[in-house]
Parts: C-alpha cells; structure tokens; sequence
C-alpha cells in the first residue's frame, strides 16, 4: 500500500468491533468541525475499549501506533453522534493494520488506518502477538504478510525563521513519557486555519512517527506548502523536530481518487 492507495474495505458487514459516543464540544472548531486531534483521540479511545473488552489486555497489553492514515471523506460536525467499527486489515506476527471507519447519524464519514506494533511490557521492543491475539486478527484479514514501509521519505527542509517552537506541556505526555499521539495533530490544526481550502473537501491526512520525543525536549515544527503533480492542489508537510533530528512527518492533501 501506498500514498495514493485506497484503505481496505469492510470484508463484510457485521463484523469488527463497535462502538458509539456524542461528539462533544470539545472535539470541534469554530465552525464545528470535529479536528483532526480529536479523530486521533478517538482512534485511541476504541483501541482502548476493544483491548479491555475481551482478552488483548491479558494477551497482549501494550500497543504502539506508527502511522496514522485518516481519509475525511464527508465531514463530521456537531452536534452529532458518532459509531466506530474497528478491524484488523493485513498483519504479520509483530504488528498489524487496524482500520476504523467513524460514521455519524448526520452523515459524516471518515476512514481511519493505523500500523500497530506489539511491544513486550519489559523490554519495550517489538514482540510476538499472542496465539490467541493472531486468530482474533485473523478473522478479519487474509494478509498475513504486513511489512513496513515508510510513506513520507522525503527529508527536512534547512531550518529557517519560518519554523515554530512547538512548546510541550505536562498534559502532553503519556503514560509512557512520550508525546501523546493526539497532540502532534493539535500543531496540524494550528497550520489549517492559514489554509482552510485543505480540509474544506475530502482529504487525507497521514502521521508517522519516527521517534518517539520525551517530556522536556524542546521541539520545533518545519513547514512546506507542495503541489501535486496531478492536480495542482496544494498539500501540506510538516517536520517536528528535536535539534536536528526529524521525529514525526505529516502531510494532508486532497483525498486521492480513488475509484
């Protein structure tokens, strides 16, 4: 899979796990658009609830997300209420793809992928997902065969006075001392009130994240505005970076045709 490739389909309805929520006015914009920090946020919270709801928390409890790939195809605004339905895709013995796809009773629709890894609880390196784990994951996919390849190769433009300190506060870090995923895409959201033409229509955002950045360090956030090639549509990159390391790379353009 790649940049401009479709998420995978549903296999079949019914299936997957489920869960729904009102958006709160906490989630949304001025113009009551649910932000892209709050998607994460509820990515989060269903990989949460379906780890407790069965046996992943005895299994196989700790779960890092590498990318994040979130497809806005029709807008979710409040007031609303949202169903998410969360399945894994393709997987290998470490890691796996898991799709959610957030429907609302107004009609907003927004397709989600994210690249879980399996980390052992002592060692905090990549591990065996549990015997038990790969069959659950397995009813949902055939792909038995994830590798990971990284989207966004391109490197870092030069520092310059366009870059923006990007403060961290307590409230930010996690229960592992990194960043919580979530609040890179608050950064994002600063950007887009300088260019709303780029969530106004279907687009899609991806985040991968490199290494992690722990509480304390000072980060800084590098920008680019590109054209695609096709459409002539504008995109835009960020660069968080920790002295000149480049930790998370993000981009969100237009939602590629995927017909």
């Amino acid at each position: 899979m790649s940049l401009q490739q479709p998420l995978a389909p549903l296999p079949r309805e019914g299936i997957g796990f489920t869960t729904s929520w009102p958006v709160r006015t906490g989630d949304v914009d001025p113009y009551n658009r649910v932000r892209l920090d709050a998607v994460a946020r509820y990515l989060q919270d269903v990989a949460w609830e379906e780890l407790e709801s069965g046996f992943f928390h005895r299994t196989d409890p700790v779960w890092i997300v590498r990318r994040t790939v979130i497809d806005v195809v029709r807008p979710i605004l409040w007031p609303d209420r949202v169903e998410l339905r969360r399945w894994c895709s393709a997987m290998s013995t470490r890691w796996a793809n898991m799709r959610v796809r957030i429907t609302s009773d107004n009609g907003g629709l927004i397709e989600t992928e994210g690249f879980w890894i399996n980390l052992n609880e002592s060692t905090n390196m990549p591990t065996r997902i549990s015997d038990q784990g790969l069959a659950h994951l397995a009813r949902t996919t055939s792909e038995t065969r994830l590798r990971w390849r990284q989207w966004l190769t391109d490197l870092a433009p030069a520092e310059s006075d366009t870059d923006l300190p990007f403060p961290l506060r307590a409230t930010d870090i996690d229960l592992y001392n990194h960043i919580s995923t979530s609040v890179y895409w608050q950064a994002v959201e600063h950007y887009l009130i300088d260019i709303p033409k780029l969530v106004a229509g279907p687009h899609r955002a991806v985040i991968e994240y490199i290494e992690p950045v722990l509480a304390r360090q000072h980060v800084s956030v590098r920008s680019r505005i590109e054209t695609g090639d096709r459409t002539g549509e504008a995109a835009l990159r960020l660069w968080f970076m920790v002295g000149g390391t480049t930790t998370t790379t993000v981009r969100i353009g237009p939602l590629p045709e995927l017909g």
